[in-house]
């Protein structure tokens, strides 16, 4: 793959607050068309990345390019070509659908303004609802209307900083499906999410931790890299038995699912070791599970704060 086909091409990009390091050495490559999905905990670092790999925000160290235009000396070319959709929702409610749209394409001087804004509500299904005001709209509209406005101007790059935090399971399912649409269509995607199964709908994950990039692929090599042997447990007193197994050694994680228990290792046998004790308790019942995307996130987050 050549240089041209990535919309994202950076080495060892750093960023320090305060004397440290919140991203530390990132290198990525993103191929053109692509969902990237930022998986990690809340001072991670992954927000600060995708703005860097964006052009939003300058590193302090390392470089390369976004959208063939280096990140150092480029940003304001890249800014242009960047749609950007907030984790808060940061547009005027005491306006309609319509004219916030027609407001965000005079903020940014766009041409054809009343062509792309008919073009943005009949993309996101807003077109019944055009004349609503936006205060009167719930959680779902507003995403709607929030990711209509980051794709008015057509970019080429889109960054989404927790896009569906707090929608409900409908709206989420829709939002991602056009995400798809514009992926398909050439757009490259860069979503942070606490959602662990929104990161099967991306083409690529990347967890972060401490502003390090600890792990990347798709779901199902994410889940496969972190080596886990997890078992699901069932019974009575699952809260005191989670006392007793957290402080084994062998045991990483032991965490509740429901009515279940995922107790989670990278070291089988050890892990086998500790639990076998616990297997012959008539009131429990054990077997092993294939972990998933949450025992991972669950492994990664603990470890990083030396729990494991």
């Amino acid at each position: 793959m050549t240089g041209e086909q990535f919309a994202i091409d950076v080495t060892g990009l750093t960023k320090i607050y305060g004397g440290r390091a919140v991203v530390d050495g990132i290198s990525l490559q993103v191929p053109r068309g692509r969902i990237y999905g930022f998986v990690g905990a809340n001072g991670s670092g992954k927000t600060t990345t995708i703005r860097m790999l964006c052009g939003l925000l300058k590193p302090d160290r390392g470089g390369g390019s976004c959208l063939g235009h280096d990140l150092l000396s480029e940003a304001d070319f890249i800014k242009r070509r960047v749609g950007y959709m907030t984790q808060k929702f940061s547009y005027w409610e005491d306006l309609s659908i319509r004219e916030n749209l027609a407001f965000v394409a005079d903020i940014f001087g766009l041409d054809r303004v009343r062509e792309r804004v008919a073009a943005a509500l009949e993309r996101l299904g807003l077109a019944a609802r055009a004349e609503q005001l936006v205060g009167t709209l719930s959680g779902g509209w507003k995403q709607r209307l929030a990711l209509a406005a980051a794709i008015l101007h057509e970019p080429d790059l889109l960054l989404l900083d927790e896009p569906t935090s707090g929608v409900d399971p409908k709206s989420r399912l829709e939002f991602w499906d056009e995400i798809h649409r514009l992926a398909a269509a050439g757009m490259t995607v860069l979503v942070s999410t606490h959602y662990m199964d929104e990161t099967a709908r991306c083409h690529d994950i990347i967890f972060m931790s401490e502003g390090k990039i600890i792990t990347r692929g798709t779901a199902a090599e994410v889940v496969a890299q972190a080596g886990l042997t997890t078992w699901a447990v069932t019974g009575g007193d699952l809260v005191a038995l989670m006392g007793k197994l957290k402080p084994l050694a062998g045991v990483d994680t032991v965490a509740p699912f429901g009515d279940n228990l995922h107790v989670s290792g990278t070291d089988k046998k050890a892990l086998d070791t500790a639990i076998a004790p616990y297997k012959s308790d008539a009131a429990h019942r054990w077997h092993e599970a294939a972990p998933t995307m949450e025992d991972v996130f669950i492994h990664y987050m603990t470890a990083a704060k030396g729990g494991g």
